[in-house]
């Protein structure tokens, strides 16, 4: 159990991101695919507003932190391996083993590892996968079936060879612990590993850049402000920019689910970020930020996590209600992902 006192602020950033994806997922979670109506009838006036049970407990995470903590696992090495020899660039080879760790947890067979189109994979055990020894993974949470179906093809999708055509939210509602260390080019490819359309992976790319930016002690604004420069320079960027640039108009009017709806329902990936930057610029603190971006008729548990993750980078751990981590599936090894990957980025400096 972590203990905030004795953190640096770098350590309360980083397990403060992986720990507040986690709980906005576990919070949205029992309110997936209702609609606004529905989420009031059940929960009342306020809608969902502390930690209820899905999937049989309280605090359960979905596909959503299930692909984030093997990101987590699989940019770990990747980090070792750039910091020892100065070399970037193959961490979405690392994670694309990582996820086929995660195709297995979910009961699929694995397909054959595919002969890259110019990016060298390491071999399959680079790494030895932790988290496929935890039975609590071994459960199906709702998986997209374009990450589903990415995986299984034995292909596999690139910025330059796209695999499909899909800009569903699964590229960037994973990409948390990419975004810990700042690289859009990285965001980009790990996204594009199962999602093709450029909205789909553009917009995992542009969080990665505001991540690394909270992470660096920035402003909220000043991160999107960053970000935005690498996104503009990109082709067919304007779907991604139009959808962020909704998100900071619309926080200028503060805090209200009408907005929410405004921005769409979160299937898609910009719609996502676009919530997830809304609810997160008008929060007043981390709790009110994930309520708000849950309690809307879409993808509640993305959405959600998205915000935990900028809200946990922005103010540190400290700022996630105890009682939510304290019901939080999986939370010792949540943490224990979040310091292995500051870890790996410390060494051999």
């Amino acid at each position: 159990m972590p203990d905030c006192a004795a953190m640096t602020s770098l350590e309360e950033r980083f397990v403060g991101c992986m720990l507040g994806g986690a709980v906005g997922d576990a919070l949205g979670a029992p309110v997936e695919f209702s609609s606004r109506e529905e989420i009031i009838a059940r929960f009342g006036s306020e809608g969902i507003t502390e930690l209820a049970e899905a999937y049989g407990r309280v605090g359960a995470i979905t596909d959503d932190t299930q692909m984030t903590m093997f990101t987590a696992e699989g940019m770990a090495p990747a980090v070792r391996r750039a910091m020892a020899k100065g070399i970037w660039g193959t961490e979405p080879a690392f994670v694309y083993h990582a996820y086929r760790n995660w195709l297995q947890t979910q009961g699929e067979p694995l397909p054959p590892v595919p002969i890259m189109h110019g990016l060298t994979l390491p071999v399959a055990g680079a790494y030895r996968s932790r988290l496929l020894e935890l039975p609590e993974l071994h459960a199906r949470r709702g998986p997209g079936a374009t990450c589903l179906a990415a995986l299984k093809s034995g292909d596999y999708g690139t910025v330059k060879r796209p695999i499909n055509d899909s800009k569903g939210c699964g590229g960037v509602m994973r990409i948390a612990p990419v975004g810990l260390f700042g690289r859009f080019e990285a965001g980009c490819e790990v996204a594009a590993i199962t999602h093709g359309h450029p909205s789909g992976y553009l917009a995992a790319g542009f969080l990665t850049v505001v991540i690394g930016g909270l992470r660096e002690g920035r402003e909220l604004i000043d991160a999107i402000d960053l970000a935005r420069s690498p996104l503009i320079a990109c082709e067919r960027h304007d779907e991604v920019l139009t959808a962020v640039e909704r998100a900071c108009d619309e926080a200028r009017g503060g805090a209200s689910p009408e907005a929410v709806q405004r921005l769409g329902q979160g299937w898609v990936a910009e719609e996502a970020l676009a919530i997830a930057l809304y609810c997160a610029l008008v929060a007043d603190d981390f709790a009110s930020g994930v309520r708000l971006a849950v309690n809307h008729g879409g993808d509640s548990d993305s959405t959600g996590a998205i915000t935990g993750n900028v809200l946990g980078a922005l103010h540190g751990l400290a700022a996630i209600p105890e009682r939510w981590l304290a019901q939080l599936e999986l939370r010792d090894e949540i943490e224990r992902l979040a310091l292995d990957l500051l870890a790996s980025a410390q060494e051999d400096r």
